[in-house]
């Protein structure tokens, strides 16, 4: 069975298989589709928290490791706990990502990285899971 586009139709097909293969436009995810970490949660906390809390000691900030379950739910010595399953609103990672404070605001906004509304949601709901 052939299936007849119209120029402007087969365009507009094209450019969103380009997009998604290029990972500029992901397809649209049910609001009850359960969060995968290695597949939603890594790539953000990769690009946008490693750099500073991730594996490597000598760049880390504040003592906190997010790469790793142990460190990231361990309590810092601010008392805080980063992530605290099944809470967000008691996890400081919730509360930095959502602060418009400048001091407290994570990524920092001279880090030159910025979270989208969809990838704070994401981090919430893996918290919540």
């Amino acid at each position: 069975m052939a299936v007849t586009m119209s120029a402007g139709t087969t365009q507009i097909v094209i450019s969103l298989l380009c997009a998604l293969a290029a990972g500029t436009v992901r397809p649209a995810a049910a609001d009850d589709a359960p969060v995968a970490y290695r597949r939603d949660v890594l790539p953000i906390l990769s690009d946008r928290c490693f750099k500073c809390h991730g594996p490597d000691s000598a760049s880390r900030k504040a003592g906190l490791r997010l790469d790793r379950p142990d460190s990231a739910t361990a309590e810092a010595e601010s008392g805080a706990k980063a992530v605290v399953p099944g809470k967000p609103d008691d996890s400081e990672l919730i509360r930095r990502i959502m602060s418009k404070d400048a001091d407290e605001m994570m990524p920092p906004p001279d880090s030159g990285k910025v979270l989208s509304d969809a990838e704070r949601t994401t981090l919430r709901r893996w918290i919540e899971a």
